[in-house]
């Protein structure tokens, strides 16, 4: 009796003479998407690395900088580092205590424009704030710690910003909002420096005198204080 032939390594159904066949197909494929692999991680390399060296360059330079020309160039030269935010804002500060407020202002309006999300944007602000206040702005000032204070009330400059309203408010003689932001400050931040301080305005904000009640209608006029009295009546 015949016996079935045994299967050979060459059978179709062996993987690999399966693998072979795929590899002959797709080969051209296989290689080019490794290549270009390959191509992608070199370059993700390549552009670590001169992401490095950048960052590396500018938080030296910034090290070094001393005055506002050498911030400006920090900016300038390194835009994209995490060293150039911090040296908008140290140029700021430069521009302030050279009393170019208006500059100042226009540094940080850039700031704000670029990294809208950086964790000093409240602070950027404030220095606009107390920039448009050394201006004679106080208007200007005063509405934008109150949009600091709206916008972010979460954020630790919140507080800041509701007390710094209170000399704006007090100059305007408005003393009576001015007493109740010290009091939304005692309630909604009372663990908070600005809360101390809203104490200390509130001891020297009076509460503004109530209007004095119109006269009523048919009543007899008071007799002014130094009128003479009335005549006693004559004897009979």
């Amino acid at each position: 009796m015949a016996t079935a032939p045994t299967p050979t390594s060459t059978s179709p159904t062996d993987p690999l003479l399966e693998t072979q066949v795929f590899w002959m197909r797709h080969k051209n494929t296989i290689i080019i998407a490794v290549a270009a692999l390959l191509l992608a991680i070199a370059a993700y390399g390549a552009y670590r690395f001169i992401s490095a060296r950048n960052e590396a360059a500018a938080a030296t330079m910034l090290g070094n900088a001393k005055t506002a020309a050498d911030f400006q160039k920090v900016i300038v030269e390194h835009p994209g580092s995490n060293a150039a935010p911090t040296a908008a804002l140290l140029l700021a500060a430069e521009q302030r205590k050279e009393q170019k407020f208006a500059e100042a202002n226009t540094t940080l309006q850039s700031f704000i424009d670029r990294h809208p999300k950086h964790q000093l944007m409240t602070t950027a602000q404030m220095a606009i704030a107390g920039n448009y206040d050394s201006l004679g702005r106080p208007d200007d000032a005063l509405e934008t710690y109150r949009r600091v204070a709206a916008d972010h009330s979460q954020s630790f400059n919140a507080p800041l910003a509701m007390i710094s309203q209170v000399p704006l408010l007090k100059a305007k003689g408005q003393v009576d909002e001015a007493r109740r932001v010290c009091e939304t400050v005692m309630t909604q931040y009372k663990d908070s420096f600005a809360a101390t301080e809203a104490q200390r305005y509130l001891r020297s904000l009076k509460p503004s005198a109530p209007p004095a009640a119109p006269p009523v209608q048919g009543a007899p006029a008071a007799a002014p204080a130094n009128a003479a009295p009335p005549a006693a009546a004559p004897t009979p």
